[in-house]
């Protein structure tokens, strides 16, 4: 390790083209509308991070919040290591277009809690301090899931 500490990884932007389909989702009135219209934006552009945190936000119960979760941390997790990242090194908060994946994570491990699944819960809770030290964000920013997409 250098003196500057572990390597940072910053994902790539979304295609703008999916960000705006997510914005136009999440502007449907009710919630089983905009819940219809996000998961057609992750059937179209399934790599699109955000869109998986906000499919889990609105989901209809806890299973189908953690399987969006899931699969958003999963996605998150090839996209950085298409951008790099080698298991280690932080993948902060700052930089808005890290927000999805970080977002499933704190989602999984919310969800992993109410199910009880303790190991998964306490493993990405652990996981989201190594990718950025000072996780939670500051209650300032705005969660993963909520306000416009990154």
């Amino acid at each position: 390790m250098s003196g500057s500490g572990p390597p940072e990884t910053i994902l790539g932007p979304e295609d703008p083209i999916a960000d705006a389909a997510l914005v136009e989702a999440l502007e449907r009135e009710t919630d089983r509308e905009r819940r219809e219209a996000v998961s057609a934006v992750v059937a179209d552009w399934p790599h699109h991070l955000e869109g998986w945190v906000r499919l889990g936000s609105l989901a209809r119960d806890t299973m189908e919040a953690y399987a969006a979760y899931r699969v958003g941390y999963h996605r998150g997790l090839d996209r950085l290591r298409q951008s790099g990242w080698r298991g280690s090194g932080y993948v902060r908060w700052e930089h808005s277009t890290n927000r999805g994946f970080l977002g499933a994570v704190a989602g999984l491990a919310q969800k992993a809690a109410e199910i009880n699944e303790v190991d998964e819960a306490e493993r990405c809770a652990l996981f989201l301090r190594q990718l950025d030290p000072g996780w939670p964000p500051p209650t300032s920013a705005p969660p993963a899931g909520s306000g416009e997409p990154s």
